[in-house]
């Protein structure tokens, strides 16, 4: 049984997750008022269940991985259950989105899975309901399995949510840029060049990978910025995790030191937002996100430079018309920095006797095996297993991965962190769509997101 204030804190926090999954507002508005249970409860939604095994001792497991990752782990428990032939797996790929209200929901009627994959980030909003297993001592400096000393600081420190660990790490995955070798010839550069260390180099290079409907790069005068066949960068796809890398970059941060005050919108944080923007308005050497697909645009050509994330890997090898090749995160400011997302094993609190034992042996056998796991373009988290991988069959687990570990910033760590993605994820496309300056979204941002902060730090 959950206490009261727990379970309280749960309902509270799904209202709130469901309201954020709805369409917002642009402008800042005060803090919505929670609904009732009965009003933000999911609904049903056919979600196909992958059946793997026969075993007595049956394991429910929930994971957002609905992409090519997907794939991958269902392979990885196909040798899982071979091995354990006593335990049956049913997976289920729940878009995110869906996922995090449906498990909230699911928590709040005493029927959560056996086993989940969150990202860390989500650690502090479940872990301040009470609801997720203390998994300490399934590190080995406590006489589990997990060897704790094998992944990267960032990623140890991911685990934890005020002195308790609740996760075992999966994987690293983050950000890189994709480069079309093609592209970078037909402008006249070389593919094998280094990258750009700031802002002026790359829009400089950009702008020449920018080609119109003539030919004319985007720093010809004569360039036709209506008609333009090749974009030499892409802001569409995850402005969050672009901006959040970009605002390190340039000496911003999320919060204050002291963990009270918003900061997105300082002086810093606007040059950030605004370099991007400058991509889209001033340079025109990126589409604006609405109605742009920058995978599409990639893939057939159309764009020379593509931001993305680990989990790309295997969309590049089916774009069989480009020849690409892997950069690390591109870097406007001063200071390096790229974003880093960790997909972390979770057990319910509730979780007890043969249950519990086969999901700690699943757990275990896919940390085991996560070597496998690079095939779906993540990092494993183990380094050793990083530092195993062929160069030729995981050139963009091993760069992006190396960045990642190197300076990787993880999301705030904060039970707010849900509200606050909702607050801020419109005003960033609202300001590169051209509806908002810089300024006016991050204030507008910022304070919706110390709403948040503030309801957090009341309990």
């Amino acid at each position: 049984m959950f206490k009261r204030k727990a379970l309280f804190g749960l309902v509270t926090g799904l209202a709130l997750s469901v309201v954020g999954l709805a369409a917002l507002p642009i402008a800042a508005q005060d803090a919505t008022a929670v609904p009732t249970l009965a009003a933000t409860l999911p609904p049903a939604t056919d979600i196909p269940e992958i059946q793997l095994g026969t075993g007595g001792t049956h394991i429910s497991f929930w994971n957002g991985l609905t992409g090519s990752d997907g794939s991958t782990m269902s392979d990885l428990l196909a040798g899982f259950v071979k091995d354990h032939p006593e335990i049956s797996v049913t997976m289920q790929e729940i878009p995110w989105d869906t996922m995090y209200p449906k498990l909230q929901a699911a928590f709040v009627g005493g029927t959560p899975p056996d086993v989940v994959i969150m990202h860390s980030a989500q650690i502090p909003q479940f872990a301040s309901y009470g609801v997720l297993m203390d998994l300490g001592s399934w590190y080995a400096d406590k006489g589990g399995f997990f060897p704790g000393d094998d992944i990267s600081k960032i990623t140890r420190d991911g685990m934890d949510y005020q002195g308790v660990t609740y996760g075992i790490p999966l994987d690293n995955h983050g950000r890189g840029l994709w480069i079309n070798k093609g592209a970078f010839k037909k402008a006249g550069l070389d593919p094998a060049m280094a990258e750009p260390t700031n802002y002026a180099d790359w829009v400089a290079l950009f702008q020449k990978l920018t080609l119109d409907k003539n030919g004319k790069n985007a720093a010809d005068p004569a360039f036709d910025k209506d008609n333009v066949v090749q974009w030499g960068f892409s802001v569409e796809e995850w402005a969050r995790v672009n901006f959040i890398a970009n605002l390190v970059q340039n000496g911003g941060s999320w919060i204050s030191e002291d963990g009270k005050t918003i900061t997105i919108n300082s002086d810093k944080g606007v040059a950030a937002l605004q370099q991007q923007i400058d991509l889209v308005s001033k340079y025109h050497v990126a589409s604006a996100p609405g109605g742009f697909d920058s995978w599409h645009a990639y893939a057939t050509g159309a764009l020379a430079i593509l931001p993305t994330g680990t989990w790309f890997r295997n969309q590049a090898a089916l774009d069989t018309d480009i020849d690409s090749a892997v950069w690390p995160n591109f870097q406007f400011g001063d200071t390096k920095a790229t974003y880093i997302g960790i997909h972390t094993f979770m057990v319910p609190a509730t979780e007890t006797g043969d249950q519990l034992a086969a999901v700690k042996t699943m757990v275990e056998w896919v940390s085991n095996n996560q070597k496998g796991w690079a095939a779906s373009g993540q990092v494993p988290a183990r380094i050793s297993v990083q530092a195993a991988l062929d160069p030729a069959t995981y050139p963009s687990n091993i760069i992006i991965g190396k960045s990642m570990a190197a300076e990787g910033v993880l999301d705030w760590s904060t039970p707010a962190l849900g509200e606050m993605f909702t607050a801020i994820d419109p005003e960033l496309s609202a300001a590169l769509n051209g509806q908002e300056t810089a300024k006016e979204a991050l204030d507008n941002a910022a304070s919706r997101m110390q709403q948040a902060l503030d309801r957090a730090a009341a309990g």
